[in-house]
């Protein structure tokens, strides 16, 4: 079998064990919202997610073993083609139209990217220094995107995809090296590189589930689409990867990207956000029921209601404190 079309159905499959993963993640999430790390390493649903996390993880893993950045990468984005009709069976809804147009556009310019963008098995593997100046420019830049501001979903989505781009793209030098039989298994480039993997990896989870507590779709669609980009430039620029067909290939391998990116977007769009929980009403203490002053009922209370018991009055909501104004919903106490 072709090794470019086993590293397409083995990204296929990963495709769908990242998005059941994601989908758990921000089931999670959505319910555990300002709980801490360690409250999570206690549940049992966040182990079952970090285990079909893992298992999509190897079988990428094997896929870029197989071919190159600019095929197995953009793959990624079935992610969410696969994760939005999840959601809506978990949730108990159709898949609604939107949706269904947002797949069309993200297959058909996939499918664009794979013709422009097949290339042979890889061969060429990242020196120490360059992993080492990919690992410090990526680890600066999600420091960047972690400080806190505004929109922290998406810059912690930001930083989730370019953590699991760049890891992807180390973990293609550990598997070129390790099975290189011209050295030994386990060289200092095979155990640098592989450490960076585990950090970068497990740093993309962390970083992805704190995105996802504010809903699943637009925090989604920003790793969906960052993952393939960071992974890509470091293919094309330091590990000698190339598009075929020349300049028109990297024409048509951009309106696939477009396209794909369009059909991301709507997808994004589509999927529904977790309804916030309305907060209970106050109620205020109990006060004595003022008498009518109208004729002929001096004296009642209202009806159903013995005198001098009183009723409970709800407090009216009010406008939003000005402090309180646009704040975020994962910010609420």
């Amino acid at each position: 079998m072709n090794a470019v079309l086993v590293a397409v159905l083995l990204s296929l499959v990963s495709a769908v064990a990242y998005a059941a993963a994601a989908v758990a993640q921000e089931r999670l999430a959505s319910r555990s919202s300002g709980t801490g790390t360690l409250r999570l390493l206690a549940d049992g649903a966040w182990w079952g997610a970090v285990g079909l996390n893992a298992s999509a993880a190897l079988l990428h893993v094997v896929a870029l073993r197989y071919g190159p950045l600019t095929v197995v990468q953009p793959l990624g984005a079935l992610t969410l083609v696969a994760a939005v009709p999840m959601g809506a069976r978990i949730a108990g809804r159709p898949v609604s139209g939107a949706e269904w147009r947002g797949t069309a556009f993200t297959l058909a310019g996939l499918a664009v990217v794979l013709a422009s963008a097949s290339g042979p098995a890889p061969d060429d593997a990242l020196s120490v220094p360059e992993a080492l100046v990919v690992a410090g420019g990526t680890a600066s830049l999600i420091g960047l995107l972690s400080w806190p501001g505004s929109r922290p979903g998406l810059r912690h989505a930001t930083a989730s995809g370019a953590a699991s781009g760049v890891a992807s793209a180390l973990t293609q030098t550990v598997t070129v090296a390790a099975t290189d039989r011209s050295g030994p298994l386990l060289d200092v480039r095979v155990v640098v590189v592989a450490l960076l993997v585990a950090v970068f990896a497990a740093g993309g989870l962390l970083l992805s589930q704190t995105a996802y507590r504010g809903g699943l779709g637009a925090p989604l669609a920003v790793v969906t689409l960052t993952n393939p980009l960071a992974a890509a430039m470091i293919g094309l620029v330091l590990l000698g990867e190339r598009l075929r067909g020349g300049p028109a290939g990297v024409l048509a391998a951009l309106a696939g990207a477009a396209l794909a990116s369009w059909g991301v977007v709507l997808l994004s769009r589509a999927a529904p956000r977790p309804a916030p929980a309305a907060p209970a009403a106050p109620v205020s203490a109990a006060v004595p029921a003022a008498p009518e002053r109208m004729s002929g009922t001096e004296g009642r209370s209202p009806a159903g209601v013995p005198p001098g018991l009183g009723v409970l009055v709800p407090a009216a909501p009010g406008p939003p404190s000005p402090g309180l104004a646009g704040a975020a919903p994962d910010s609420a106490a």
